[in-house]
């Protein structure tokens, strides 16, 4: 994949194995994960599974989340970008869910915006997605909040019942938001 986004402070490529001890540092984090599973990763191995999967969307379908690195320092930030879903979840099927993630260390700056615009533009303009989802915890005001400023339009709350493993559990309420893009 052939992805390298930049911002004022960001640079976006590609996630790969390079990135583990910063993913693994995020997703470890029993905070960064109050909102999705509250299932931190237990162990590297854990984190190197999440990657390969990553890699394996981009091989599958020419997309999936990128990591986030902050240019003044070089280190890993978090995730942000797209992740195909084949479903069904919340009645879609074969979709692009939108989202991000960032180490806790790097929350309050900007970061989710910031990346999170570039990658849409990316993703509208280069990729020519139409249709784009993104899914949060009902209580994540912070989430709803970017989504929103992002340009993303909230449709509903739903009970995430599907047996697909994103980032809920079977039975937990998750908001559902949309963007088209024309």
């Amino acid at each position: 994949m052939q992805v390298h986004i930049e911002t004022e402070r960001l640079i976006i490529r590609p996630l790969s194995l390079l990135d583990e001890a910063g993913m693994f540092e995020m997703d470890s984090d029993p905070e960064v994960h109050r909102y999705i599973h509250k299932k931190p990763v237990k162990t590297i191995e854990e984190t190197r599974d999440m990657i390969n999967f990553i890699t394996g969307q981009y091989s599958e379908f020419g997309i999936g989340r990128w990591a986030v690195i902050e240019k003044a320092t070089n280190e890993f930030v978090g995730w942000t970008g797209f992740k195909f879903i084949k479903g069904p979840i919340n009645g879609h099927s074969d979709y692009y869910d939108f989202g991000y993630r960032f180490s806790r260390r790097f929350w309050g700056k900007g970061y989710a915006t910031e990346s999170g615009r570039a990658s849409l533009n990316y993703g509208i303009e280069t990729l020519q997605l139409k249709n784009i989802y993104a899914m949060t915890d009902v209580d994540n005001a912070a989430s709803r909040r970017i989504l929103e400023k992002l340009g993303f339009r909230y449709i509903e709350t739903f009970m995430y019942d599907e047996a697909v493993p994103v980032w809920r559990d079977k039975g937990e309420p998750a908001t559902w938001y949309e963007l088209i893009s024309r």
